[in-house]
């Protein structure tokens, strides 16, 4: 794996551009399904972009989805614990984090949490894989509540539902259109897809946000969307923000060129 910066301007929204109060800077970063090969890289990445652009305010908004489908989450958890403690960290709440905790006592929401990868979530944490492929979902619940950490559930169920920053709200999947910001509910926000995607007005704020795969930033004029397929495409990206000023920062599991 090589991590490697790209750094790709986004374009102009024709709109004012959504700006961040003077003197803050904020990296935004997309949805690390539990590749943490990608998730330490694209950390080194940021520390040395923020550093070189001198100094600020910074804020890291980890975007949700943490974990499942890629093999280390509990790598990843434990590595976002860690850097939520070396630097200024907001945390947000994705489906993913939901489905895990959920499950811990829901054996329906246990069987979706299974479907969408989170049976690699469970075997990070050291569960025998011979032993969770044999066991009924009963014993494979109760496993799992045993092998993963009190700690690990506390994090992930500390973790907000929106973010707001200047003109900008960092939320996992997106908002209900013409809804307040204020009444958006977690389950909008950790969950929705349309009407959000294809909306184009304004949602009080522009919208970053992962939950839906795109093999680039999807960048439109009242949100961008920053979730590259980590687990799919093996490309993690952040986001970052400074004034009217927005870039963008990969990790990726091949080398690739750079696009304006």
């Amino acid at each position: 794996m090589l991590s490697k910066i790209r750094n790709l301007m986004g374009r102009r929204p024709s709109r004012q551009a959504p700006s961040i109060p003077s003197g803050e800077r904020v990296y935004a970063v997309g949805d690390v399904h539990g590749r943490a090969d990608l998730f330490e890289g694209l950390i080194d990445i940021i520390e040395k972009d923020d550093a070189a652009r001198g100094r600020a305010h910074t804020t890291v908004v980890l975007l949700g989805d943490l974990i499942d489908r890629g093999h280390d989450s509990a790598a990843v958890v434990e590595r976002a614990r860690r850097w939520a403690a070396e630097r200024e960290v907001e945390l947000i709440q994705g489906n993913h984090e939901e489905m895990l905790l959920v499950s811990r006592s829901d054996i329906d929401a246990m069987r979706g949490f299974l479907k969408f990868g989170g049976l690699e979530t469970i075997l990070s944490y050291g569960v025998d894989a011979a032993t969770a492929m044999s066991a009924e979902i009963e014993e494979l619940q109760a496993l799992m509540n045993e092998a993963i950490p009190q700690d690990d559930f506390d994090f992930l169920d500390s973790f907000k539902k929106m973010v707001r920053i200047g003109d900008y709200v960092f939320v996992h999947a997106g908002v209900r259109p013409d809804t307040p910001l204020e009444f958006q509910t977690g389950r909008d926000c950790r969950w929705i897809r349309e009407p959000f995607l294809s909306h184009r007005g304004d949602f009080g704020g522009f919208v970053v946000h992962g939950h839906t795969i795109t093999p680039e930033p999807d960048i439109c004029a009242n949100r961008v969307g920053i979730d590259t397929g980590a687990f799919l495409h093996g490309t993690l990206t952040a986001i970052g923000l400074q004034g009217e000023e927005r870039w963008f920062l990969q990790a990726s599991d091949a080398v690739r060129s750079e696009a304006a």
